[in-house]
């Protein structure tokens, strides 16, 4: 008998949003009532009609309790001192020492001596309450929000030329474009959910044109009918050459251009210059293929763009967004269906954050801080005499401020300054600097969290109630699924004993703070926006509850959100036009030159999510990219005489970090890759003068745009040298899964012990450490002994084979006939089958000798199964490679077959752009042999 349902949901399941990208999957958390056991996708939800992607599907494990047990922060902490360790206190000790400190600092120093830094992860309702303490309680706009690293070229983007910080378009735009094109964003990773929306459109409309820009040949790129692998940083040049060619080959719409913009002279002067040969020398593409880019935007019926941290984290973000809006404006793509200018957003709530003012230079409902009527109306609303009108300091003038000491007190909410904000170094000299550094934070595992003389627990994923807005506009109803664990409370609970605190002692005879729960904060967020153009006034708790996700503006009176902005052609500006914007080519800021003769870009890898406090618990997520590397292309390795495996420095103006080197096909001659992800949690070592190095974001530039203040965190010129580390070291084994978070903590202090030092989970249904070091000389075996014995390699059990004088070591564990754990020192060329061997659960009986033997080839009779492609079903590359053997040769008819026989690519379809690439590369050996 089927299970019987209410409104769509089983008994044990609850409503609520995938807390990683942007594009607000709704997904059905299940309870057994006091734990999550299980998430599936929201059939219901119109973001994702029931799909997630390889991170959101594994939503479930990161809540598990014995996940939860290591890495949660569940307790308040007070460090006493500077230096001592943080001891457990009560809410009230804590709060009111917070309360004092704050208050005395105010008097003693004004009110921009404090700040806040906060979260796109956090719900609107957290984000409303914190900026109304800063700017309304304390009196300063010093908040701001990891959203500034992300989002705020966007947001200056769209207000400088359509007047408004709101993407016009909509997911259902997807399948109504006869083109689209792709810039700055490699969606098949970053945005799953859409990709797949996309991969449906081009099935229902065989003409329609995907077009991509990108330095990298991604899996996006692989997929489209146009790729224009342009220089990092050219993408003004690359859009003004577009429009040069729309405007000589009359793809432009005069009518629309005369009666809904202004500025245009301007910008034609400008553009007359890009011409398609100095445009095609600039971007180093191809001329016949730019023409080809500007022939099929331009003529389009419905032509659709989408971009996200390419065009955003640039020292010219602002003009790369509002070069690609002058694009749509100018052709007239935009207001119709297909069409438009879409910002993919990226984190959960970046959107809901920027609705309430969450960046320093901003107030509630989109109103600007600059403007004294806008200050004037939040400050009626209120009830206070002023909104400060200086401006706040933004991300990385924040952390400039703390390290002068400008800033004594820094409060930081559900983000990760120590791994994601550019030139470490910096952030981590203000961070010690500090007077007074409180994080608020559901993981207390996170590298921030070290520097922390306060730690408040916060509720997080599934324990969380409020509304969170995706990249379409569309706001959703957050419920809880499960209880708050221990003592955590939630963000905005947090911020409003505090505030109720300081408040007393501010001498205030009425809170600013009276609401009794989310819904009235929310209701108070929601008269904000009264006329304003994200007008929500026609919406509530209990229409999202009944009716679902709804977009904004949703006005008093409306029955339904807007799904397509500016249809009518008029924009939120004075003049009711929109404006186009003379922008003007700049090279990236952190040029290559002869000592710096690489590019480097970062972006995100398929499995993982920004700094990994969540997905980085999850041993499976590790098994598509399991360790840090840096991609380069075979021909500059094959000219530095480098090979995969090889360990390099990769060295910036800013930061080194020795990293191994990848070998990647998707990369051209003097261009490199880093996954974003890997901050000193994973990758670390001793650095200069034994002070540690600090991951990928160790090399990035602090530059940062004019306008929107958001860092070039995507670019950097670097050199690349081989690492001359001959000895090495590797451990790894399983452990239990109650302890393995806690043994990877346990070992970041030995990471900095060796020039070079990665630590990774591996595993599926048991849970494996791998922690890798490198040096010029071997370690002393006492320290080696002590990383060993974490893993349970001591005693007489262990299988040894030493040779002190050639600093050669083998300790192996068995249990139950199988391996259990593996540390290899010296020469460690058998580390890959002896992993594979433990990953596979062989057992060990037949190997004799071969166990102690430094041999790098595995038993003969032994198969390795490789990297897993598909991490919803477990298959391998090698197990693809065998199906493949027996598929028909046609392309399609083969990606069928191989999903028939080894259901890849069948569940979430994140691996499908992989596995056609792997079918095709199978092809071509076919055709060659």
């Amino acid at each position: 008998m089927p299970e019987i349902t209410v409104n769509g949901l089983l008994p044990n399941e609850t409503r609520s949003t995938c807390c990683y990208c942007g594009v607000g999957c709704g997904v059905l958390i299940q309870t057994d009532g006091e734990q999550v056991v299980g998430v599936r996708g929201d059939p219901d939800h119109p973001a994702n009609f029931g799909r997630l992607c390889t991170k959101g599907s594994t939503l479930h494990l990161t809540a598990s309790p014995t996940l939860q047990s290591q890495a949660r922060a569940l307790h308040p902490e007070m460090r006493l001192a500077r230096g001592d360790a943080r001891e457990r206190q009560s809410w009230d000790t804590t709060l009111d020492y917070l309360t004092h400190k704050f208050a005395a600092t105010i008097r003693q120093h004004g009110p921009d001596s404090v700040a806040f830094y906060l979260s796109g992860q956090l719900l609107t309702e957290d984000y409303y309450v914190f900026n109304k303490l800063a700017k309304g309680l304390i009196g300063t706009n010093n908040v701001d929000t990891n959203s500034r690293l992300c989002m705020s070229s966007a947001v200056s983007g769209y207000k400088q030329t359509l007047g408004a910080d709101a993407p016009p378009a909509c997911y259902e735009d997807i399948d109504q474009a006869q083109v689209i094109f792709i810039v700055g964003s490699n969606t098949a990773y970053a945005h799953p959910i859409i990709y797949r929306r996309i991969e449906d459109a081009r099935k229902n409309n065989p003409d329609l044109k995907i077009i991509v820009a990108d330095p990298r040949r991604t899996d996006t790129a692989r997929e489209a009918d146009l790729f224009l692998p342009i220089l990092p940083g050219t993408d003004v040049a690359l859009f003004n050459g577009m429009l040069h060619i729309c405007l000589w080959e009359d793809l432009i719409d005069p009518a629309f251009i005369d009666a809904h913009t202004e500025g245009y002279a301007e910008l034609k002067a400008t553009v007359r210059d890009y011409t398609p040969k100095f445009v095609a020398q600039t971007c180093s593409i191809n001329e016949s293929d730019l023409v080809q880019a500007a022939r099929w935007f331009g003529s389009s019926p419905a032509s659709l763009s989408m971009y996200c941290q390419g065009l955003n984290q640039s020292s010219s973000g602002t003009a790369k967004n509002a070069a690609l809006i002058n694009l749509h404006l100018a052709t007239h793509q935009i207001g119709k269906p297909g069409a438009g200018p879409f910002s993919l957003t990226g984190q959960p709530n970046a959107m809901g954050g920027r609705e309430v003012g969450g960046l320093a230079t901003m107030l509630s409902a989109h109103r600007d801080l600059d403007n004294p009527t806008h200050r004037a109306e939040i400050a009626a609303l209120w009830g206070v005499d002023e909104i400060p009108a200086k401006p706040g300091k933004s991300a990385v003038e924040m952390f400039e401020a703390v390290r002068a000491g400008e800033i004594k007190l820094l409060w930081i909410v559900c983000t990760n300054p120590a791994q994601s904000m550019p030139e470490q170094t910096l952030i981590r000299e203000a961070l010690s600097k500090a007077e007074l550094v409180i994080v608020q934070e559901a993981y207390r595992t996170t590298a921030t969290c070290d520097y922390a003389d306060v730690l408040l627990p916060a509720t997080t994923w599934s324990e969380k109630e409020g509304t969170v807005t995706n990249s379409e506009r569309r706001i959703t109803r957050v419920l809880p699924a499960v209880a708050k664990p221990a003592e955590a409370r939630h963000d905005w609970e947090i911020a409003i004993d505090f505030a109720r605190r300081l408040e007393v002692l501010m001498g205030k005879t009425k809170t600013l703070f009276s609401y009794t729960g989310t819904e009235s904060i929310w209701n108070e967020h929601r008269e904000s926006t009264r006329d304003r153009d994200l007008d929500i006034t026609g919406l509530s708790y209990a229409i999202l509850e009944k009716q679902g996700p709804q977009q904004w503006p949703f006005p008093q009176g409306a029955s339904v959100g807007k799904a397509r902005l500016y249809e009518d052609g008029i924009f939120p500006t004075a003049s009711g036009k929109a404006r186009f914007v003379n922008t003007v080519f700049k090279p990236v800021a952190d040029r290559v030159d002869a000592r710096f003769p690489f590019h480097l870009t970062t972006g995100r890898l398929r499995d993982q999510w920004h700094g990994m406090s969540r997905t980085g618990t999850v041993a499976q997520l590790f098994s598509h990219a399991s360790e840090p590397g840096l991609v380069m292309s075979q021909i500059d390795a094959d000219r530095r005489m480098l090979k995969q495996g090889d360990l390099v420095h990769v060295t910036s103006k800013h930061g080194s970090q020795i990293l191994p080197l990848l070998i990647g096909d998707d990369m051209r001659a003097g261009q490199t890759f880093i996954g974003m992800h890997w901050g000193e949690e994973y990758v670390s070592g001793r650095g200069h003068e034994g002070e540690g190095t600090h991951g990928v974001n160790a090399l990035m530039s602090p530059a940062f745009d004019p306008s929107s203040k958001q860092p070039e965190l995507k670019h950097a010129a670097i050199k690349v040298l081989k690492a001359e580390l001959p000895w090495r070291f590797v451990v790894f084994g399983w452990v239990d899964a109650s302890h393995a978070l806690q043994l990877q903590s346990a070992l970041r202090p030995f990471m900095r012990e060796f020039a070079y030092a990665s630590c990774t989970l591996f595993g599926r249904d048991k849970v494996g450490v791998l922690f890798r070091a490198a040096d010029d000389y071997a370690a002393s075996a006492e320290l080696m002994a002590e990383i060993e014995s974490r893993f349970g390699i001591d005693g007489e059990q262990v299988l040894r084979y030493d040779d002190h004088r050639r600093g050669n070591a083998r300790h192996i564990l068995i249990e139950d006939g199988k391996l259990k754990a593996v540390a290899l020192a010296g020469d460690a060329a058998a580390e890959r089958w002896l992993k594979d061997y433990l990953e596979a659960e062989q057992p060990v009986a037949a190997l004799g000798r071969l166990l102690l033997m430094p041999s790098a080839q595995p038993p003969q009779a032994f198969k390795p199964r490789g990297r897993i492609v598909c991490n919803c079903f477990n298959v391998a590359e090698t197990e693809i490679s065998e199906a493949l053997d027996a598929c028909a040769a046609n392309e399609n008819a083969v990606l069928t077959q191989l999903q028939d026989r080894l259901r890849c690519g069948t569940n979430c379809g994140s691996c499908v752009p992989e596995l056609k690439k792997i079918i095709l590369a199978h092809q071509d050996t076919a055709r060659a042999a």
